[in-house]
């Protein structure tokens, strides 16, 4: 591949990858992309990504092959390795040459060459002091990947953490909505209930509130359930709500 071609390549690649993130998008094919790029352009054998779930452990997400997610599993299952250091540390890990890793990482070094791979770097999916998960590119031969591709790869890891933290606002933000709009129907369910209970026992309307509010609390039900009795006319209260 000439020089120009694959910078032509990377360029498209990222355009898509702009673009799948304005539209409606699944974010595990989102990063499956991405790794399956990360493996074709940057001269690596394998590449996959790690992301912490909400107790802050890390699991392997997407990959580009069996052997790079058994790999993560086994250095997972250790919790030793390059990338839970990156993971841990919110710092680039590179291990040119796995033959040489720390000893405490035995179970990920003899795995690893076990599947043919020489070396490993893991970069971590970072936003601002937050660190989310790892981007781990493994490679069959010993050595340090060349400045360009790390650039590219450290862009790839951005795009994954825009990816995943967008994919995550999005829900939390849908969740936000259906709170809210159900705190409004409830809203508007209980002044029904206070008119209705103002008329049926010929209270004022603060009057009713409170007996609404007495009843639900004296026979431990949710205030919105009891207003909607009340408009449905399946509950009548008493004066003293008891």
């Amino acid at each position: 591949m000439t020089r120009t071609t694959r910078e032509a390549q990377l360029l498209q690649t990222f355009a898509r990858l702009a673009d799948t993130l304005v539209d409606d998008y699944d974010v595990v094919e989102l990063l499956q992309s991405l790794v399956d790029a990360c493996r074709d352009l940057l001269d690596t054998t394998a590449a996959g990504i790690l992301i912490a779930d909400q107790n802050g452990d890390l699991e392997v997400i997407v990959s580009t092959s069996e052997a790079s997610r058994l790999v993560e599993v086994m250095q997972l299952a250790a919790e030793a390795g390059p990338c839970i250091e990156c993971y841990r540390t919110g710092a680039h890990i590179s291990l040119p040459s796995i033959v040489d890793a720390p000893a405490d990482w035995r179970q990920f070094r003899d795995s690893a060459l076990a599947q043919g791979f020489a070396s490993v770097e893991a970069i971590p999916l970072r936003l601002r002091d937050a660190t989310i998960g790892t981007l781990n590119l493994l490679g069959a031969e010993s050595g340090r990947p060349s400045e360009e591709n790390l650039i590219a790869a450290r862009a790839f890891a951005d795009v994954a953490t825009i990816g995943i933290l967008h994919e995550r606002s999005i829900r939390e933000s849908e969740l936000l909505t259906e709170q809210l709009q159900l705190a409004l129907r409830s809203r508007v369910i209980i002044e029904q209930a206070k008119g209705v209970v103002s008329h049926t026992n010929g209270v004022p309307v603060d009057a009713a509130f409170d007996l609404i509010r007495a009843y639900a609390r004296s026979h431990q039900l949710r205030l919105s359930d009891v207003a909607a009795r009340l408009v449905s006319r399946e509950l009548h209260l008493p004066q003293d709500s008891q």
